[in-house]
């Protein structure tokens, strides 16, 4: 009898416990300490007959998880309920129908609500098959598909243009940096210390600003008198004003989040909107918003691509693990709080990524 239930893994036989540790926002608020709460003895979920169940190994963390707590995407969707956006693991049990294109002991990655779990069901067809479980790969699924595509259908960037990305050095300014790079642009990249300045250079940034030490709109002024022609800008308030007078004749101002504002309670901090229509309107300029989850048509393709380029050793995918965070490495999903917080204060160079340890016997 080829029962479905025979297809995945026996929970009794198998290594896999019964219950989890998992985060959940058990309250909404931007404050991410008072949202979420670990829950030591979740039941282990069971997957469906297209399902993958994934042991997550490696989990990232989004400017957007704050975003996510606070109930900012959906307002219908009333607490409890799971939190995380992206993880990397092992495909330790699967429904029968899953099993025609995967296999237990696969490395997969995925993009799906739910990753801050120590197992999350993956639908198999979301889940992207991997070489090995690597962290690098981690960094592709949001940061790196965010620069590619934005920076594809909204950048029409072509040799010689001036590119300038604000918060270089975080997630997914690496990527925004050596993609424009690529298309053989100019690239300006604003960062917070001379450390993360010196990443930059290595990864192709023509022009590093320390914002902490330098008046980023003067710099600007001086070395680029006519102004810049992309802007790729996730930090908003100040500095999505001073990026909007810093646009060229024709320039876009491409907006990929506002994580200034993203710990306020309203979300936004303010900007000098009511001169907006004249600024656009003198330069012919444009600003366009860009979320993720509106391209997914394209997502498989500059996955593939990007996929390709770090293979190729033709991409650097910095990841941080908070090594030289106060109390040292992410380790477990205790320490998502302090990774967030880290986020927060502008600590990371590169993407930073939560190390999710198993031990090899974890029965219960």
């Amino acid at each position: 009898d080829m029962s479905y239930s025979r297809h995945f893994l026996d929970f009794q036989g198998s290594s896999i416990p019964t219950s989890m540790k998992k985060l959940v926002v058990t309250k909404l608020s931007q404050n991410f300490r008072e949202a979420v709460t670990l829950q030591q003895d979740s039941p282990v979920p069971l997957p469906g007959d297209g399902d993958l169940l994934v042991r997550n190994r490696f989990v990232g963390i989004n400017a957007s998880d704050i975003n996510y707590s606070a109930g900012r995407y959906d307002a219908s969707v009333k607490p409890p309920f799971d939190i995380g956006f992206e993880g990397i693991g092992d495909v330790v049990a699967l429904g029968l129908s899953a099993s025609a294109d995967y296999r237990v002991g696969q490395a997969v990655a995925y993009v799906k609500a739910g990753s801050f779990a120590e197992y999350t069901v993956v639908p198999a067809k979301q889940a992207v098959p991997l070489p090995s479980v690597k962290p690098e790969f981690l960094t592709l699924m949001v940061s790196g598909a965010t620069a590619y595509i934005s920076l594809k259908e909204l950048g029409e960037l072509s040799e010689g243009k001036k590119v300038l990305v604000t918060a270089a050095a975080g997630g997914t300014g690496q990527f925004a940096v050596q993609l424009a790079k690529k298309a053989k642009c100019h690239i300006i990249g604003t960062c917070s210390s001379d450390e993360k300045g010196g990443f930059l250079k290595t990864i192709g940034c023509d022009h590093t600003i320390n914002y902490k030490t330098e008046n980023v709109e003067s710099v600007l002024k001086k070395d680029y008198p006519e102004g810049v022609d992309v802007v790729y800008e996730s930090v908003g308030g100040k500095m999505f004003d001073l990026a909007l007078n810093s646009l060229a004749t024709k320039g876009r101002l491409i907006v990929i989040g506002f994580i200034t504002g993203y710990q306020n309670p309203t979300g936004l901090q303010p900007i000098k909107g009511e001169l907006l229509p004249a600024k656009l309107l003198k330069k012919s300029a444009s600003i366009r918003g860009f979320f993720l989850n509106h391209y997914l048509s394209e997502y498989k393709m500059a996955l593939k691509h990007l996929l390709e380029m770090y293979e190729r050793g033709d991409l650097v995918c910095e990841v941080d693990f908070g090594d030289k965070s106060p109390e040292g490495k992410f380790t477990g999903l205790e320490s998502v709080f302090r990774a967030v917080d880290y986020m927060y204060m502008g600590k990371n160079i590169g993407k930073i990524v939560v190390e999710l340890p198993h031990s090899v016997n974890s029965k219960l």
